[in-house]
């Protein structure tokens, strides 16, 4: 299926692209609910290759969304402090903490429901694909690894999960790989870029630092976008001496 809609000139056939945070919507609909939507909603990158909607969302203790349907989704959330506590129709429940990576696959039809039943917030990210046809068939069915299940390797100065694909035990049906990497405070990494035939979103989730490429230096904030092609392998990220930078990439099939 690998469908995606970017916004006409929004985005080059280039190597290397930044855009500050303040390109996407943040949006705050009810009182216990901020989200920011690099890829879906509002935000010019409307779908990539499948994947619908790739966004930070900030729940107020005591608060989340009660009981509701999906259907035709792969759902993954990526939790980035407090927690959430899912439960769904499959007999998923269970708590979700920071590191902690949950996919639910909707099949034809699922319900569940996402609560912050604490008294701090909670923050994910959450990314939704597309179920391609050959899986639709499939029952809904839920799955929730813990940090220390998804593999880790040293890259440089960072520490770098792989999340989905490339050897995570996550299962998955959709055509990507996902990796979250941490850089240490005042370190840098070597920029991973994608394989032939893959094109990576880049999303910023913490901390601040600057991405070098072909002499380029561009600084990163929280909430920031990288796109970016195989031609990319020169690049170099640094975090902040104070902060460190933490991001999570998105090698999807090429959409640039």
């Amino acid at each position: 299926m690998q469908m995606t809609h970017i916004d006409p000139g929004f985005a080059r056939p280039a190597d290397f692209q930044h855009f500050a945070a303040t390109t996407f919507p943040l949006v705050h609909p009810v009182h216990w609910l901020h989200s920011h939507f690099a890829v879906g909603g509002w935000s010019p990158l409307r779908y990539l290759s499948g994947m619908l909607t790739a966004h930070m969302t900030r729940i107020a203790p005591q608060s989340g969304f009660p009981w509701h349907p999906h259907r035709g989704l792969e759902i993954y959330t990526w939790v980035l402090e407090g927690t959430l506590s899912h439960e769904d129709t499959t007999g998923g429940k269970g708590d979700i903490g920071p590191g902690e990576l949950q996919r639910m696959f909707s099949g034809e039809w699922i319900e569940h429901q996402e609560l912050n039943l604490r008294d701090e917030p909670v923050r994910v990210i959450q990314i939704w694909f597309a179920v391609e046809p050959e899986h639709r068939a499939l029952p809904p069915h839920y799955q929730q690894l813990r940090r220390e299940a998804l593999p880790a390797q040293r890259a440089g100065d960072a520490t770098v999960h792989r999340l989905i694909g490339d050897g995570s035990p996550m299962d998955d049906h959709v055509a990507a790989r996902l990796t979250a990497t941490a850089i240490d405070p005042g370190g840098a990494t070597a920029f991973e870029p994608p394989r032939p035939g893959e094109d990576l979103f880049l999303y910023v989730t913490d901390g601040a630092g600057t991405a070098r490429h072909n002499g380029d230096v561009v600084t990163l904030g929280q909430y920031d976008v990288i796109l970016a092609r195989p031609g990319a392998e020169a690049a170099t990220l640094s975090a902040a001496p104070d902060a460190g930078l933490h991001f999570l990439s998105f090698y999807l099939p090429a959409f640039l």
